[in-house]
């Protein structure tokens, strides 16, 4: 029987098409998915599963039949037929794979603009000026400039201002050592923002959280109550808003099963919101190698039920109280603050060494 080879194509054409759609779906490897951003971001990435797939799966199909069909045969010392080219099958692969990182870019966008990614609220623009114009090649560079420039605000200086209204956070963080970066000129970059998703636009956080990178550990504290703690908590189903900086170098906040990664760089107010959806303990990794024992410093976020979290805010803040009475009390010796503070950390889920460095830090100011 002799399958015309229309037919070959459309039925190659289907079995690649399921298996593409099959394999893009169950290709098992994201970790479990714990936030609303999470489920938008595996959507984008089953599709670029499938569409590679499908890529995959073509060329090497034809790549291999080619070599089996057109294998050079025993005795046959004749040259191969010349071939000057196809032009419309150059067309044809030059304009499906455009086609496709083009539609992959819009829909990257969409889900970027979906959980947040753009927010032109935290555009500050600059005032045009002859200095604006002629810098516009190395506006993005002024971001990272200690120079402030001429025009523009500080977002940064705001938000860390407005961070360090809480004074847990003044006490971890060297905000009055490290300048706050200006915004560039006629750009109007400032700290990387991961805002609220659209249903939320203009609405306030209902939890925010102050996170302080250092060398090598994460610090944690709740303005709304002036717990500082070693790992973090927060309840299912709440927007959560995190303000992130560094002490010391950039670090960067990675939690997988978020799929959120944000860079903390000293003088800079990184922002980021998330809604958790899972219950569970999840691994806080510090992404960005920020020195000898980067691969050590790592936290975990617990995400709890509402009761659960009450009562471990309720607990912090007993042992916050006690803990610090009971500091006053043994205090009769005249300890230096690491040697009274130590045997407390524990209770407070803050290893030593943190009460070390920030004493430290604070030491040096």
């Amino acid at each position: 029987m002799n399958i015309p080879s229309s037919i070959w194509t459309l039925i190659i054409g289907v079995v690649l098409t399921l298996l593409s759609l099959w394999y893009g779906q169950n290709h098992g490897l994201l970790p479990v998915a714990a936030t609303d951003e999470a489920f938008l971001v595996d959507g984008l990435f089953n599709t670029m599963m499938i569409v590679s797939t499908g890529i995959f799966l073509l060329v090497e199909g034809i790549l291999i039949y080619s070599a089996i069909k057109y294998r050079r045969r025993a005795g046959d010392n004749e040259d191969g037929p010349p071939i000057e080219g196809n032009v419309p099958l150059e067309i044809l692969w030059t304009a499906i794979p455009a086609i496709i990182v083009l539609g992959i870019s819009v829909y990257s966008f969409e889900v970027y603009n979906d959980i947040g990614g753009f927010d032109p609220h935290s555009v500050h623009e600059a005032p045009i000026t002859q200095e604006s114009m002629t810098m516009g090649g190395t506006a993005l560079a002024a971001t990272l400039s200690d120079t402030p420039p001429s025009t523009g605000s500080n977002l940064n200086q705001e938000k860390s201002d407005e961070s360090m209204e809480d004074p847990a956070t003044a006490a971890v963080r060297n905000a009055d050592q490290i300048p706050q970066k200006r915004n560039a000129p006629g750009v109007g970059s400032v700290a990387p923002t991961i805002g609220g998703s659209p249903e939320r636009a203009g609405l306030p956080p209902e939890l925010r959280v102050n996170i302080t990178g250092l060398q090598y550990a994460w610090l944690f504290t709740y303005p709304d109550t002036g717990i500082t703690t070693g790992e973090m908590h927060v309840p299912v189903g709440r927007e959560v808003q995190i303000n992130m900086t560094a002490n010391d170098v950039i670090h960067a906040f990675w939690v997988p099963e978020f799929r959120l990664k944000q860079d903390a760089i000293p003088g800079r107010q990184s922002e980021i919101r998330f809604t958790p959806r899972l219950a569970g303990t999840y691994d806080l990794i510090c992404a960005e190698l920020c020195g000898p024992y980067h691969g050590a410093m790592r936290s975990q976020i617990v995400v709890e039920s509402q009761e659960a979290y009450d009562a471990w805010m309720t607990e912090q803040l007993i042992a916050s109280s006690e803990t610090l009475n009971q500091a006053v009390a043994v205090n009769s010796a005249n300890l230096s603050a690491d040697e009274f503070l130590t045997p407390y950390t524990k209770d407070m889920g803050i290893q030593p060494e943190i009460i070390n460095q920030v004493h430290n830090a604070h030491h040096h100011q």
